[in-house]
C-alpha cells in the first residue's frame, strides 16, 4: 500500500499514523464497535437473485481497519468508502477532480474571491434522519482549523482558510486569508458530519474505529475490520449522485492471489476489484473482464538522509538517480505499466512540465559525479517498505548501483518497522517507499506541500529543512500558494519543482499505473482511477 505523509509535528506522528492506518493501525482497531453487528456477514455475493436489489460485491486490495474519521484518514479503503457515505459542500469528479455541488446548491461563481457563501441543499438529511444544518458545517471546519487538534485535513485548509461562519440554518460563509481558487476542489476533503453525533464524548474515537454517519447516497450497515464493510442505499438521499445499487458488500483482501480469485473464474463472487497485479491482467481479460489502468502520482521514491555523509552532497544523490536503469524497471517490474519520472509530478498532472533535471539512465555520468564528489568504495543499505511492487523494483536499483561500483544491500521491511526507525530518528542512508497523494486531489500545491515544507514530516526524516536551498525553496512554495492567477501560479510551481528535481532529496524514480478489473456484463459506468480504491457514484448495473 502507498505510504501517507503530511505536515504533522513529530510528537503527533504516532497518534496520526494510528488514525490514518498507515503504519499498523490494526492493533488500534477494536473488533467490536457500536456501529457494527456482532460478527462478519458472508463475504460472498449475498444478493440472492437478480434485479435491482441484488448486492454489488467489490474487492479492495487495502485494509478496512484504518481510521474512518474523514478529518484524519489516509486509508485507501476508508477514503473510498467515505466518498459514498459522506458529502462535502462540494465534491469532485473522481477522475478530473472538477468540483460539483454536493451538500451545497452551487459552486461559487467567483473562485478568486476571499469569501464564499454556500446554501445547503433543502431537505438534506443524515443517515439517522436528522437534517443537515449550518451548525454541522461549522462543527467540522472548526475541528479542522482548531490549532489544538491535530488532523490530516488541517494541512489542506489551514494555510488559506481563515474561518467558517454560520449565516443562518442553511447558509454558511467561508472566509479566506487570500484568494485561493484551488480551495474549491479541496472542499471534498472536508466531509460534513453530524454535530449531534460526533460532538459526544468518545465519538471521534468511534469514528476512527469505523462509525460512519453521513448524508451521502449510501449508509454503512455493518463494519468488520479485516473482513468486509456493507452498505445500503439511503432512501432519503436527495442529492446529485443517486444510489444505483440497493446493497454493496466491500471485501478487504490484501493478498493478491485470493483477491484475483474472488473476481475471476466460474465461481467469481465479486463484480469489481482494484489493485490488480500486472501479472494477472491477461488472465482476467481472457475471462471476459475489463481491466483498465489509471496513471497518476503513484510512485516509487528514494529519500536520502542528508546528515549521513556522503548523502549531504547533491552530486551523490544525483549520481544514484542517474545510475538507475528506469526503463528496465518499467519493463521488468512494472510489465510496462509505468514511466520513468521526468518531474516530481506525473505527466498527466495539469501542472506537469518536464523538469530541468531529468534522471535518464546514464551510468557514466553517475560515475563522474561520484568521482567529482570524492566518493569511493560506497556501500549502501536500502531500507525499503515491503509493498509488493516496490519489492519487485528493488533488484533493478541494486543491479544499477552495483554496476557503478556502489555495493548495495536490500533491506525490505514492514512499513511499520521502516517508519518506526524514522520516528525514533535512527540513522539510515536511503529509504525506498511508495506514495500517492492523488487520493487527496490533483492540485500541485497540495501535492508538493504534502512532501516538502519546513514542518513537513518527510523533511524531518531527510534532515534537510535547515539547508539554505531548502529555506529558499519553502519561501518560493509559500509565494506560489498565495498567487491567485492560475497561470502565474502554475509557472511558479514548475520553477520550484525544478529545484526539487535538482536536489533529489526525496524524489520519484518511476510513476506506475493502478489497475482496476470489473465484469462489463454486470457493471457499466466504471472508470479506473489513478489512486487506490473505487468510486461507484456514477456506476450502475449493466
Amino acid at each position: 500500500m502507498r505510504d501517507v505523509t503530511h505536515d504533522v509535528p513529530a510528537p503527533h506522528r504516532r497518534q496520526f499514523l494510528k488514525y490514518t492506518g498507515a503504519l499498523g493501525a490494526a492493533a488500534a482497531v477494536s473488533a467490536s464497535l457500536s456501529a457494527c453487528s456482532s460478527g462478519p456477514e458472508s463475504t460472498n455475493d449475498t444478493g440472492g437473485g437478480g434485479g435491482r436489489d441484488r448486492t454489488l460485491t467489490a474487492v479492495i486490495g487495502y485494509g478496512n481497519d484504518g481510521s474512518w474519521d474523514p478529518t484524519q484518514t489516509a486509508s485507501a479503503f476508508c477514503m473510498a468508502a467515505n466518498n459514498h457515505i459522506y458529502e462535502g459542500l462540494l465534491d469532485t469528479d473522481p477522475i478530473s477532480r472538477e468540483p460539483y455541488p454536493a451538500l451545497a446548491t452551487e459552486v461559487p461563481k467567483d473562485p478568486g474571491s476571499t469569501s464564499w457563501t454556500f446554501t445547503l441543499r433543502a431537505g438534506a438529511k443524515f443517515h439517522d434522519g436528522k437534517p443537515v444544518t449550518a451548525d454541522d458545517v461549522v462543527f467540522v471546519f472548526e475541528r479542522i482549523l482548531d490549532p489544538d487538534t491535530q488532523t490530516l485535513a488541517k494541512g489542506f485548509f489551514a494555510s488559506w482558510l481563515k474561518e467558517v461562519r454560520k449565516i443562518d440554518a442553511r447558509k454558511v460563509e467561508l472566509v479566506l486569508k487570500f484568494p485561493f481558487p484551488d480551495g474549491l476542489s479541496r472542499l471534498t476533503l472536508a466531509k460534513i458530519m453530524p454535530r449531534h453525533v460526533f460532538s459526544q464524548p468518545g465519538a471521534w474515537d468511534d469514528a476512527i474505529k469505523g462509525k460512519a454517519i453521513g448524508s451521502g447516497p449510501y449508509r454503512q450497515t455493518a463494519h468488520h475490520p479485516k473482513s468486509n464493510t456493507t452498505f445500503e442505499a439511503f432512501d432519503d438521499y436527495n442529492g446529485p449522485r443517486k444510489p444505483a445499487f440497493r446493497k454493496m458488500n466491500w471485501l478487504t483482501i490484501v493478498d493478491a492471489a485470493p483477491r484475483v480469485a474472488k473476481i475471476s473464474g466460474s465461481s467469481a463472487g465479486a463484480q469489481i476489484a482494484d489493485n490488480i497485479p500486472y501479472a494477472n491482467i491477461a488472465q482476467l481479460e481472457s475471462g471476459g473482464l475489463t481491466v483498465a489502468g489509471g496513471a497518476g502520482m503513484n510512485n516509487l521514491f528514494l529519500m536520502f538522509n542528508t546528515r549521513h555523509k556522503p548523502f549531504d552532497d547533491v552530486r551523490v544523490r544525483q549520481a544514484l538517480h542517474y545510475a538507475i536503469d528506469t526503463e528496465k524497471m518499467v519493463e521488468v517490474a512494472l510489465k510496462g505499466h509505468g514511466k520513468p519520472s521526468s518531474s516530481f509530478l506525473d505527466e498527466s498532472n495539469p501542472s506537469y512540465r518536464r523538469a530541468r533535471t531529468v534522471y535518464d539512465h546514464d551510468p557514466d555520468k553517475a560515475k563522474a559525479l561520484l568521482k567529482e564528489a570524492g566518493v569511493r568504495d560506497l556501500s549502501i543499505d536500502i531500507l525499503a517498505v515491503n509493498v509488493s511492487w516496490i519489492v519487485d523494483c528493488l533488484p533493478t536499483i541494486k543491479a544499477s548501483w552495483d554496476a557503478i561500483g556502489v555495493k548495495t544491500t536490500l533491506s525490505p521491511q514492514e512499513t511499520t518497522a521502516v517508519f518506526t526507525k524514522m520516528d525514533q530518528k535512527q540513522d539510515y542512508q536511503v529509504v525506498a517507499a511508495a506514495s500517492n497523494p492523488n487520493q487527496f486531489g490533483l492540485d500541485a500545491d497540495l501535492i508538493m506541500h504534502y512532501n516538502y515544507g519546513p514542518e513537513n514530516l518527510w523533511m524531518q526524516y531527510t534532515r534537510w529543512a535547515g539547508d539554505p536551498v531548502a529555506k529558499a525553496l519553502f519561501r518560493d512554495m509559500d509565494r506560489a500558494t498565495r498567487e491567485p492567477d492560475p497561470e502565474k501560479k502554475k509557472a511558479m510551481v514548475q520553477d520550484y519543482i525544478d529545484v526539487v528535481a535538482e536536489q533529489a532529496v526525496l524524489y520519484p524514480v518511476v510513476h506506475n499505473e493502478l489497475m482496476t478489473a470489473w465484469d462489463p456484463k454486470r457493471l457499466s459506468g466504471i472508470r479506473a482511477q489513478p489512486y487506490p480504491g473505487i468510486n461507484l457514484l456514477q456506476a450502475k448495473w449493466a
